[in-house]
């Protein structure tokens, strides 16, 4: 008879492959039953998705010029305020400014709805980045990616959420109390 493949459940996810970097965690199943007599091939055995561990296996943060910054529109933010409990104990977010020094052709190439805004990122232009609750970590007071410590003119690296090929480098001007850049050119922390 034509007995198919089967492969077992998936494994746990594990955890980062690297701290303070953007790597990848894994997850993995087995093959219970190998296929015969011309049956289904076995799926896959392996899965990978992108990850950010923004803590040393010691228990140190990472120096933040190592991590990327992931951002979204800033819209989402009036969303995000409206969904949040507003109990008053979040503490005041900031804002930082960088200069656009390279963007991915992915960024243009974004077909749905929620990734429209990437389209306005602009080699030479000035963005604001706004850093609020959730995102604020409670811990260090910034946002993960903002490029504080960073040296004068260092490349740091971002990534936008909901297009992993929409990414590039800028460099940190100022941080600010508010973000005073058009909306466009607004984006928030994740």
């Amino acid at each position: 008879p034509v007995i198919p493949c089967v492969v077992s459940q998936w494994s746990v996810w594990s955890g980062c492959t690297e701290p303070c970097k953007t790597t990848y965690r894994v997850r993995r199943r087995h093959v219970i039953q190998e296929p015969r007599n011309g049956g289904e091939a076995c799926p896959p055995l392996e899965e990978r998705a992108g990850c950010v561990e923004y803590w040393t296996q010691q228990g140190t943060e990472c120096k933040q010029s190592l991590i990327p910054a992931l951002i979204t529109t800033g819209g989402f933010g009036k969303a995000r305020k409206k969904r949040a409990a507003a109990d008053g104990n979040e503490r005041a977010g900031y804002c930082v400014e960088f200069q656009l020094v390279a963007i991915t052709p992915g960024c243009l190439h974004s077909h749905h709805s929620y990734t429209h805004w990437m389209q306005y990122l602009r080699e030479g232009h000035t963005v604001c980045v706004e850093c609020q609750h959730p995102a604020l970590d409670s811990r260090s007071l910034h946002c993960y990616g903002d490029g504080s410590g960073s040296k004068k003119n260092q490349l740091l690296h971002w990534q936008a959420v909901g297009n992993p090929r929409c990414k590039g480098t800028w460099k940190r001007i100022r941080q600010l109390d508010t973000c005073s850049c058009p909306s466009v050119h607004s984006f928030l922390f994740i």
